[in-house]
């Protein structure tokens, strides 16, 4: 038996997007507010909806940017999962494309991770908030962003 950690598919979060609005900068630094209107969870281990009402606090130093998001899911079954996923995304030269099977899940040059943890007392999801995960994130377009969750195991 391996000691080796490594990582399992567990779902992917898809969280639609409005336009993010602007709340200021400091000395080299801008920050913004990304308000997330919804979306969908899909995976073998967590189904269900994002919920409006969350955000993304983003803020950028020259090519760094540091991203701290706080929304909550919907599980199929009712319960209420409140996630808090902080992360960064940075363009960077030798960040390569990575795919999961035949999936895409990052394109080069952009490093885009994120670290998040779960809250809930759910009996049937509290594996969430006892587990470590990373997230691969990838914009599917303007409006919305998807998260792949991968369970260090």
């Amino acid at each position: 038996m391996s000691s080796t950690p490594f990582l399992a598919f567990a779902f992917e979060i898809r969280a639609e997007l409005d336009p993010s609005l602007h709340i200021g900068h400091g000395d080299g630094e801008a920050t913004e507010f990304t308000p997330i209107t919804g979306g969908s969870v899909d995976g073998p281990l967590l189904r269900g909806r994002v919920l409006p009402g969350g955000g993304d606090w983003s803020s950028t130093r020259g090519r760094v940017c540091q991203l701290d998001a706080r929304y909550l899911i919907e599980a199929d079954d009712g319960a209420v999962i409140d996630i808090v996923n902080r992360g960064y995304y940075l363009e960077v030269s030798d960040s390569p494309d990575q795919y999961d099977d035949e999936l895409q899940v990052s394109h080069a040059g952009i490093y885009y991770r994120t670290s998040p943890v779960f809250r809930t007392d759910a009996p049937a999801h509290r594996w969430l908030a006892a587990s470590v995960f990373v997230g691969l994130a990838r914009s599917d377009d303007e409006r919305s962003v998807a998260i792949r969750m991968y369970l260090v195991r």
